[in-house]
């Protein structure tokens, strides 16, 4: 009997460690099949936002003379605008469709610092068109330079900058679609301490690379367009946060001739549970980028942090102060958000 008992124990113990071993087998081969092709290639946003802003006030020529209904109400510059009268005002056309509805007075409603606010608004004929204005310029997109980090082709996505797009208090901004396209990078103003640099190019309007789809606290990603080719660029491999180590890395970025390139880092901290992402503090030890760019620069957001071999990262912050240094994400916190 005690003979049977340590039988049927050793069996479960037998049985336990196949199916652990299958578990790790079914992990790897997922991991092997899974196709990643590395970034560091420059990239133009424009993503359709779910609000409508304010950007400027101006004048209307009328037939009375020269007027500003938004600004002689009380709208001011980065207001949201949310309804008017009972319509909600989810894009530019929305709005026009408001100045040609019949209302017998119009209230407009907005947002400004987190607050509701209402107006009463009353809008004047354009003496050239015919058509009622507000006197204000609004926008219902964002447009922006940034950096892929990867293509992930098995699950045709495309990733990139590693932080999210904000408005102006810091709020991930719901995005409506978007398109990502490719970028000439033409220049830079360098970074010195207390002033940012900035990358400096044109969106190329006919090169899609993808359709945006989700803005979030890791980044913009979308669909991968079908024209891309992926047959150009290097299949890599992805590591954890656990096998990141201080010490020497690089960044792959496109700042110099219109091309990637690779460039020394260091990684001098890891922070796996770092609530905003700031996985990494990285430190540029390249002269060449340094003398470039003076660092980390705006539009550098995603460029992908090499070490060992794999991509464990993607540079996301520049210290203001300190333009050699600034944060990264882990990968892992990309891989995970779609």
């Amino acid at each position: 009997m005690l003979y049977s008992k340590r039988l049927k124990k050793l069996v479960l113990i037998i049985l336990c460690a196949l199916l652990c071993l299958c578990a790790l087998t079914t992990s790897v081969a997922y991991a092997e099949e899974r196709e990643i092709y590395l970034g560091g290639f420059a990239a133009g946003f424009i993503l359709n936002t779910s609000t409508v802003q304010v950007v400027g006030l101006c004048d209307v020529l009328t037939d009375e003379g020269v007027v500003s209904p938004a600004r002689n109400c009380g709208i001011r510059t980065g207001d949201i605008i949310e309804r008017i009268n009972d319509m909600d005002i989810d894009a530019t056309e929305d709005l026009a469709e408001a100045m040609e509805r019949s209302y017998k007075s119009y209230e407009i409603s907005v947002t400004r610092g987190g607050k509701s606010l209402t107006y009463n608004i009353d809008p004047v004929t354009d003496k050239a068109s015919g058509q009622k204005r507000l006197g204000m310029l609004v926008k219902d997109s964002i447009n922006g330079i940034g950096t892929v980090t990867y293509i992930d082709k098995t699950k045709n996505v495309i990733a990139s900058l590693g932080h999210p797009v904000t408005d102006t208090a810091k709020n991930v901004m719901q995005i409506n679609g978007g398109t990502i396209y490719t970028c000439a990078i033409y220049g830079v103003k360098k970074g010195v301490r207390g002033t940012p640099g900035q990358l400096k190019g044109s969106i190329e309007n006919n090169y899609m690379i993808g359709a945006a789809t989700k803005n979030s606290s890791c980044g913009i990603f979308g669909d991968v367009s079908t024209e891309v080719d992926t047959s150009k660029l290097q299949k890599i491999k992805t590591a954890n946060i656990g096998e990141v180590e201080m010490g020497q890395a690089v960044i792959y970025s496109t700042v110099s001739e219109n091309a990637v390139k690779e460039y020394d880092i260091s990684i001098v901290k890891i922070d796996a549970f770092n609530k905003d992402n700031r996985n990494f503090v990285i430190k540029i030890d390249d002269d060449e980028l340094i003398e470039l760019s003076g660092g980390i620069v705006q539009g550098m957001s995603g460029s992908p942090i090499v070490q060992n071999g794999k991509l464990v990262g993607a540079v996301t912050h520049v210290f203001v102060n300190d333009p050699t240094r600034g944060y990264g994400i882990a990968i892992d916190k990309m891989l995970n958000s779609y």
